[in-house]
């Protein structure tokens, strides 16, 4: 079985996400790290395009979105489980996946509204020369397309209101969906997380004793866990070179009119950082897209994005 290699850095909250997850399950993996802004020339090579931090590299398989990850791991490491099971021990995921969505969604970009304020970063940039603040703000505004993000009080009055919603769900119990912690802990959290590490503004969670408790029980979660592997992006480029991608099960596509395997398309985040990654369509099914693209330094690899979130158009001839 090929190695899990995570491409991320120190400060991505989505990125510690997966890390905490890796860590729960007790799965090994290997660490790359990718510059925080662009340009990411390494990043190119794998994901064709795709700019977003972590994604998730098997061999010459290339894995975008933490939503995507998260079912990768689940299969690799099926227990202990990111679902709740029901009253026969089997594993529900709506609800554990619709608060996830919420929480990567709506509840990551109240947080980043609030930690952007003059204290916030301070903290998350303290001791960086100017220019290295300057390039991070430049870069996150092209990501979003220049979109504005919530006025700080705006942001401040949403995520105090969000903080009393959890409050309130871990009224009677340790985690969001009960005894163990589920993927809604785990989406629920690197948002939150990223705040906290900010102490300067780390105040917002005063009211919410229970969400504090919490983030200390998650963050407790990968104390024990080993260390991964670091390799540098050029050894991760070359296992891609050197591997084969697996093959696509069922290839089909659903949901895709006047579209067909084999042809060539585009896929993009319908949210922001709309960078497409083009490619040879070889799955769309109802979970996700796959493409095949061949680069000169990484060689022919296997490119997979969530169905939701993306949207895959054709190429004109």
């Amino acid at each position: 079985m090929q190695d899990l290699i995570l491409h991320h850095y120190a400060s991505s909250p989505f990125s510690e996400k997966i890390r905490l997850i890796l860590a729960h399950k007790r799965l090994a993996w290997q660490s790359v790290v990718v510059p925080a802004v662009m340009p990411k020339p390494d990043v190119m090579a794998l994901t064709g395009g795709y700019r977003r931090t972590p994604f998730l590299q098997v061999g010459a398989d290339i894995y975008c979105d933490t939503t995507l990850i998260v079912d990768v791991l689940e299969a690799r490491q099926p227990t202990p489980s990111l679902f709740p099971t029901d009253a026969s021990g089997r594993p529900t995921e709506g609800a554990a996946r619709l608060q996830a969505d919420w929480a990567d969604r709506q509840l990551f970009w109240t947080a980043i509204a609030y930690a952007f304020q003059p204290a916030g970063i301070a903290a998350l940039f303290d001791g960086a020369p100017p220019a290295v603040v300057q390039a991070f703000t430049e870069d996150r505004g092209k990501m979003r397309s220049n979109a504005p993000r919530l006025p700080v009080a705006v942001a401040a009055a949403q995520l105090r209101s969000a903080l009393g919603w959890l409050e309130q769900q871990l009224q009677a119990q340790d985690f969001l969906l009960g005894a163990a912690p589920t993927l809604a802990d785990f989406s629920t959290y690197h948002p939150l997380w990223f705040v906290l590490r900010l102490k300067p503004i780390a105040g917002v969670f005063d009211d919410t004793p229970r969400v504090r408790r919490w983030l200390d029980r998650m963050a407790a979660l990968g104390l024990d866990a080993e260390a991964p592997l670091h390799r540098s992006a050029a050894e991760a480029i070359e296992i891609a070179a050197t591997s084969e991608p697996l093959p696509v099960q069922q290839p089909q596509v659903v949901g895709l009119r006047g579209m067909a395997l084999g042809q060539r398309v585009t896929v993009t985040p319908t949210d922001y950082a709309l960078d497409p990654v083009e490619g040879e369509l070889l799955q769309a099914d109802a979970q996700r897209f796959s493409v095949r693209r061949t680069d000169p330094r990484a060689g022919t690899v296997h490119v997979h994005f969530p169905r939701i979130g993306f949207e895959a158009k054709a190429v004109a001839a």
